[in-house]
């Protein structure tokens, strides 16, 4: 899974796409208003969402933060509205398909972010394992310190906290007056990750590391002046506006959480839902039908599952089976080190094999690291952290190494093609190599292509060379049918009227997660609906369309070619994405 709860408007610099320019044929004036219309849109959502454009590489707002209240939600959702009526005028039949297909995606772009704020998704800023203070916690990390006026700028940022904080807790309130909050039971020992930020000493605050260090660019006459406004900053607005949220969500929210757990179970929650399900999948199906293609895959992997099981020589059921890898001392690492070393050299591994599989691969490089101990006892086994192209950090494989008896070893294989290479890492920095595409296509992320795409590379695995053993194979296993059952278990507590003990109990009697991890993970999708119906939804459709393609070309195919043309265009809806392979398969039929 990719690091964002951040909206689908992900942004970075300016610029003219090269694709435009003057050596280019003459652009119709569809074309012409279509790009017009594209860079405004564009240079709107970097100026309203800041934390946005720094995290993508625009500096120009880096002294402040997001406006969230629900009028300025509002006006921001009033110019989509008029950016989205302008889109629908420009006659896609008079578009070339480059620009089709863009013009698709603004429009999904668009409308699922208007939508968004029509049925109130607004008043969640925070889920199980994240949160809009979780996202500011890591500004340190994702902030560019190579000179005194970006200090200054952080600095600012620090001081804006509290008026940034406020906003989102009144949305929270509004949560509450309305009946939208989270189930209180996904928020046992929640409050720690709040409580991490509220310390005594602003040297102990993690805000506090960017000035343990200077570079050398910083003028050392600058550095106590800088030193003594961030302590300042972090002792008089960071960590009050931290406390008081703390003192909000303990006394104030939690006792206002909801008791059920379903988003069918709130005030026009069943709208809401069946909105998430066809935004997360792109395509348009009832919660039902989702359902039912998740029982259907659960059983397919069930058949898969059990034949590796015979190849072990295992004697005993399937839930002896699962209890043994659970129990097994051997499956788990015995120190954090022992598991990133692990992840480091399986990443290293599949990183040899890639030229076999890509005729592309991005100049930006990754690292592992552990994820910060503050979020890990409520986050999932890993993810990863985009970078800003062009800057001097690399994107980051995330592992959590924390209660290690919960992180077995069999799955760290399928985790690291998913998150790493050739996953998230690859998808995502290939992406925002693509200068011949508008800007905003650069950074969208659309769930169902980007942890499509991560499921399918777990697959992809037993190509690579990967699954040597029949227990890593079978992680994979228990990986897909993971994804599987999130089909279930998400409709089946939304729409269907599912328990978080039954859902919970469905994890456990059908993959091998760790108990620690069915209890994290389905806390995740109880507050987080609809999301995890983006990972089986993509990864179908790609190996359909891969099928579609190797029946269609024959002995044309080409791997490598597959999987570029999946990923020149970027990230894309099911819809786009079909179109896009059925043109390529055209083009070499021809």
């Amino acid at each position: 899974m990719r690091l964002t709860f951040l909206s689908a408007a992900i942004l970075l610099l300016l610029v003219v796409p090269s694709h435009r320019a003057a050596a280019a044929p003459p652009a119709s004036a569809a074309r012409e208003r279509l790009h017009a219309l594209f860079d405004e849109a564009w240079e709107f959502e970097l100026r309203e969402d800041p934390l946005f454009a720094s995290g993508v590489g625009d500096h120009r707002y880096d002294d402040r933060l997001p406006a969230v209240s629900v009028q300025d939600l509002l006006r921001r959702t009033n110019a989509r509205r008029a950016f989205r009526d302008r889109l629908l005028a420009i006659d896609p039949a008079s578009l070339d398909g480059a620009d089709r297909e863009s013009r698709a995606l603004l429009r999904f772009q668009l409308e699922s972010a208007i939508s968004d704020f029509e049925l109130h998704r607004y008043r969640f800023p925070i889920n199980a394992d994240s949160g809009f203070h979780m996202d500011f916690a890591q500004l340190p990390e994702q902030t560019r310190f190579d000179t005194a006026a970006d200090y200054s700028r952080y600095i600012a940022r620090l001081r804006a906290f509290p008026a940034y904080a406020r906003e989102n807790v009144d949305l929270l309130r509004e949560g509450i007056r309305t009946g939208w909050t989270l189930p209180r039971a996904v928020l046992s020992g929640y409050e720690k990750t709040i409580e991490a930020h509220v310390v005594s000493d602003p040297s102990k605050s993690r805000f506090f590391r960017p000035f343990a260090g200077f570079p050398a660019s910083v003028p050392p006459a600058e550095r106590a002046r800088l030193t003594a406004e961030g302590e300042s900053a972090i002792r008089d607005q960071v960590v009050p506006a931290y406390r008081a949220f703390l003192d909000f969500f303990t006394k104030e929210y939690v006792p206002a959480a909801r008791e059920t757990v379903g988003a069918g179970a709130m005030p026009g929650g069943k709208e809401y839902y069946a909105h998430l399900v066809r935004q997360f999948t792109t395509l348009d199906r009832t919660p039902e039908q989702v359902h039912a293609i998740g029982l259907e895959e659960v059983r397919r992997i069930r058949s898969e599952m059990d034949e590796v099981i015979r190849k072990t020589g295992f004697q005993g059921s399937f839930a002896d089976f699962l209890k043994f890898l659970r129990t097994d001392p051997r499956f788990y690492a015995k120190t954090p080190e022992e598991l990133l070393e692990r992840a480091s050299r399986i990443a290293k591994r599949i990183d040899g094999r890639l030229p076999a599989f890509f005729g592309r691969l991005p100049r930006q490089p990754y690292g592992v690291e552990p994820v910060p101990a503050e979020i890990a006892p409520k986050y999932t086994g890993g993810r990863y952290v985009p970078a800003p192209p062009g800057g001097k950090k690399a994107g980051t494989y995330w592992v959590n190494t924390y209660a290690l008896e919960s992180r077995p070893l069999y799955v760290l294989e399928s985790l690291t093609l998913h998150e790493a290479v050739p996953g998230h890492h690859l998808q995502i920095a290939l992406a925002s190599e693509l200068t011949d595409l508008p800007a905003f296509r650069r950074f969208l992320y659309v769930d169902a292509f980007g942890e499509g795409w991560g499921l399918y590379c777990e697959r992809l695995g037993t190509e690579i060379g990967l699954y040597t053993d029949p227990y890593s194979d079978f992680g994979r296993l228990t990986y897909e049918m993971w994804r599987a059952c999130r089909l279930v278990v998400d409709t089946g507590l939304h729409a269907l009227g599912w328990s978080r003990a039954q859902a919970m109990e469905y994890l456990s009697s059908n993959t091998a997660l760790s108990l620690h991890e069915c209890e994290t993970e389905t806390d995740r999708y109880i507050s987080w609906p609809g999301q995890a119906l983006a990972y089986k939804t993509g990864e179908l459709t790609i190996r359909a369309l891969r099928r579609r393609a190797e029946e269609a070309l024959g002995a044309k195919f080409d791997i490598r070619e597959f999987h570029d043309r999946i990923l020149a265009g970027g990230t894309a809806t099911m819809p786009v994405l079909e179109a896009r392979i059925d043109a390529w398969i055209r083009a070499l039929s021809s």
